[in-house]
């Protein structure tokens, strides 16, 4: 029987632009001041998906994600040719998830009602809080107006919806964030994306942070802040399935799943990585991450891969162990061992369960505890090879 190692096939495409370098982010986005040539961009996502078509070999897309930078920003007509490029390569199924990501700065009726006629199913707001003093800290574009205006938008266009909030911010309080979420959850539709402020090295609040310009919250008021967020999401109907994404059973994001349950994807677009397996090895892809660099890669030589590697069956298991205990469902055990071809230690998985980090689901998965998703990463090491 031949070992599933694909628990769906999805595409992931990188609009690399912004109208503005948020100070918090460390995604691959650029800010341009001249105007985009937009038909340029949709030549080379379609040079560079006929490149990734010829290794991966015909497939069936189960999502499709249009990430960033701002997607938004894109004309419709962008969007819906570099859509119809990806079912000329592939086969998509008529039920697909397609996502977009979307800023409420950039958000007119007219051009969502052209992503959604163009097969945009799902949008994703990054409104990130709702409070005008914390988003101008955070470097938004829009204010709380703007936002909620986006979200009714969205619910009116979109069978789906899910938006960002961040919170673990400077001077944050439990009963403020608390009052923040209830909100939120009140204008959400099926889905939120709930993350905790984190200072990333490179970017501008890594520079005022190192230099004593604001302060993070304690590590145990932001082990409170997260507990406080599974509890008020979980009582209002919409719990945690993973980490930090909450959504009403049946609405979590198909595309994200594929990436937790360690399924196979193609990453097209300026610094966009992908995960396929090809002649029996799982692969990775990472393209040139500079928009117009990438550009010209594709023109001459028809893709933008700059690095990568084949990944032996032990890293395999290591990736799989670290992103699917992300999710609340945990990992099956029997693909884990048939991935590395070793079972779980058992010695560090009896510490870890009387340590009420780990606990088993059934006869066949294991899975993080409440308390073991707050101090992931040293879990995901003790069971790693």
């Amino acid at each position: 029987m031949r070992l599933d190692r694909s628990p769906g096939f999805g595409i992931y495409l990188h609009w690399p632009f912004c109208a503005a370098k948020c100070p918090y982010c460390d995604f691959n986005s650029h800010v341009r001041h001249q105007k985009i040539d937009q038909q340029r961009y949709v030549r080379a996502f379609a040079a560079e998906m006929a490149w990734m078509r010829a290794r991966t070999g015909a497939r069936e897309v189960t999502s499709i994600f249009i990430g960033g930078g701002t997607p938004s920003l894109m004309e419709p007509a962008t969007v819906d040719a570099i859509l119809n490029e990806v079912a000329r390569n592939w086969s998509v199924l008529p039920d697909i998830e397609i996502t977009m990501e979307a800023n409420p700065s950039s958000v007119e009726a007219e051009r969502f009602r052209g992503y959604r006629a163009a097969g945009v199913n799902r949008v994703s707001l990054g409104v990130q809080a709702l409070n005008d003093a914390d988003l101008r800290f955070l470097g938004r574009l829009h204010d709380v107006s703007e936002a909620l205006h986006a979200i009714k938008l969205a619910r009116e266009i979109f069978p789906r919806l899910s938006f960002d909030l961040i919170y673990a911010r400077p001077g944050q309080t439990l009963e403020a964030w608390e009052k923040e979420l209830d909100e939120a959850i009140g204008h959400a539709a099926d889905h939120l994306s709930l993350y905790q402020l984190t200072i990333e090295e490179g970017t501008a609040f890594h520079r005022l942070h190192s230099a004593g310009k604001f302060i993070m919250p304690e590590a145990d008021l932001s082990a409170d802040l997260y507990q406080l967020t599974q509890g008020v999401t979980s009582a209002r109907g919409l719990p945690a399935y993973e980490v930090s994404n909450h959504a009403r059973p049946g609405a979590e994001s198909r595309h994200n799943l594929v990436y937790w349950r360690y399924g196979e994807y193609v990453g097209i677009g300026p610094g966009a990585h992908g995960r396929f397996v090809e002649e029996g090895t799982r692969v990775v892809t990472m393209t040139e991450r500079h928009p117009e660099t990438w550009a010209g890669l594709v023109e001459s030589r028809g893709h933008g891969v700059v690095d990568g590697e084949r990944l032996a069956r032990e890293e395999e298991a290591d990736e799989f162990l670290m992103m699917g205990l992300r999710l609340v469902e945990g990992i099956d055990i029997a693909r884990f061992e048939a991935l590395s071809e070793r079972i779980l230690p058992a010695r560090q998985l009896a510490i870890l369960q009387e340590e009420g980090l780990v606990e088993p689901v059934g006869n066949s998965r294991l899975r993080a505890t409440p308390a073991g998703m707050i101090v992931l990463n040293s879990l995901v090491a003790a069971l790693a090879s």
